[in-house]
């Protein structure tokens, strides 16, 4: 059985230091099991000024058990599906403890994001990318300009531009909610959104 009450606990002390971690954790909704948390892209890598989104969904058994979390932000990284947002993460697999919680599981991601392990990758395109140019410093500027120019599409998109998006589609034909919901499943992309919308 979920330990509600330090869920809570977790959540208060996220919301606490915000001005110096920059990490987010809130409910989807009344039900604690599912959450989305936000981490700062990290400075001096090529995801810097950007915001990630990140989907948690937590077992009956946490803490016990890892959190389940995946980008719900498209992000071009080794060890982070481009495609799903799967994280291979240990700590979210079999290094996981109960000692540690949401957080620091955050800033293990967050950390992640400037130390990719192309050994033990989850997305083995960019690792191949990555491990290539990292032997080819010349071309080390490919995968750096491509996880940044990522960054800039889809984990930059001020709330501003969020409320544009969702406005075009329900300009479109479209529900607020759906419009919101599309946007949020694809990590802001509005021509995914779209595609989601009009595919069903």
């Amino acid at each position: 059985m979920m330990d509600f009450a330090r869920v809570q606990k977790e959540l208060q002390e996220c919301s606490r230091d915000i001005g110096s971690s920059g990490i987010t954790v809130s409910p989807k909704s009344d039900n604690l099991a599912r959450l989305t948390g936000t981490i700062p892209g990290p400075i001096g890598t090529p995801y810097e000024g950007g915001t990630f989104q990140i989907d948690i969904s937590l077992p009956d058994g946490y803490p016990f058990e890892p959190p389940k979390m995946k980008f719900t932000t498209k992000v071009w990284h080794p060890n982070i599906s481009s495609q799903s947002g799967a994280i291979c993460l240990d700590i979210l697999k079999d290094q996981w403890s109960p000692a540690l919680t949401l957080k620091t599981a955050l800033l293990s991601v967050q950390a992640l994001l400037s130390a990719p392990q192309p050994d033990d990758p989850q997305d083995a395109v960019v690792a191949q990318q990555f491990m290539w140019t990292s032997q080819y410093l010349k071309d080390y500027q490919t995968f750096v300009g491509t996880a940044r120019y990522w960054t800039e599409t889809f984990a930059k998109s001020s709330r501003l531009g969020v409320e544009e998006k969702v406005q075009k589609l329900v300009e479109m034909g479209f529900s607020e909610a759906l419009a919101r919901s599309a946007l949020d499943s694809v990590g802001g992309d509005e021509n995914l959104a779209l595609e989601k919308l009009c595919s069903g």
